[in-house]
């Protein structure tokens, strides 16, 4: 599903990925873990297509397609989901609003019919109900006034209604005390949890992995994955630290 190899990346001209490959089949969940500033959220960034990062050397596909040659919404339409380690808030604009307007443009890109505002209500129902999150909470602006936790929901329940075919999402746990954290993993489980879809999470703790455990678990230093193995590796990550490994 995605296969990215010896990719190189800058931000402002400084060097941040150096020569990662990684490769991703439908119906597997990768975590990637690793010390802070190794490139974690730059990865994410990269693939989501966000401006500002630019690719010098290496390759992304995804499906078969050059991944890195696709515009933020095009990769949007062919199925990719990006959940931020930090959701803006949008003032103004509706979590319905906005996530039909969405779901919607995806929908025409893809050659679908719209859904109407009543077709598009159930499915957001149905979603938030996964994420125990009111749908009064959906009627208000993006983000606007919710706390750390309510915004990670709120992100879950779009990813459920967006129903991507690849989820790359950035420090999901972040922010969440154990109530939220099971929530979302619960939620990222039965969305994604599926044959035809894939997960990479990017964290840097072993907690979020106790309820959505993975299949495979990466560490990151220094610009590349420099070990690889399975959830038996986070769970030594979290008793001895990066040290031994990323040195």
């Amino acid at each position: 599903m995605l296969k990215i190899e010896n990719l190189h990346a800058t931000v402002g001209d400084k060097p941040i990925l150096k020569g990662l490959s990684l490769s991703i089949n439908a119906g597997e969940i990768h975590a990637i873990m690793g010390p802070n500033g190794a490139g974690k959220s730059t990865l994410s960034y990269v693939l989501g297509g966000r401006p500002g990062y630019e690719v010098t050397e290496g390759s992304a596909t995804f499906e078969g397609q050059d991944l890195l040659d696709m515009e933020p919404h095009e990769r949007a339409a062919a199925g990719l989901f990006l959940g931020f380690q930090y959701p803006v808030e949008i003032p103004g604009v509706s979590n319905v609003q906005f996530l039909r307007e969405a779901l919607n443009a995806q929908r025409k890109a893809r050659g679908q019919e719209p859904l109407s505002g009543g077709e598009f209500l159930k499915v957001a129902r149905e979603k938030a109900g996964l994420l125990k999150m009111d749908m009064d909470m959906l009627k208000r602006p993006v983000n606007v006034g919710f706390s750390g936790g309510e915004k990670k929901r709120n992100e879950m329940v779009q990813m459920g209604i967006i129903d991507p075919r690849l989820a790359i999402l950035d420090e999901t746990d972040s922010g969440l005390d154990i109530d939220a954290l099971r929530t979302v993993g619960d939620g990222i489980n039965s969305i994604m949890r599926r044959p035809d879809k894939a997960v990479l999470l990017i964290t840097h703790y072993q907690r979020l992995l106790d309820y959505v455990q993975p299949d495979f678990v990466h560490v990151l230093a220094a610009g590349r994955i420099v070990k690889s193995g399975g959830p038996e590796l986070a769970r030594e990550l979290e008793e001895h630290g990066y040290a031994e490994i990323a040195a």
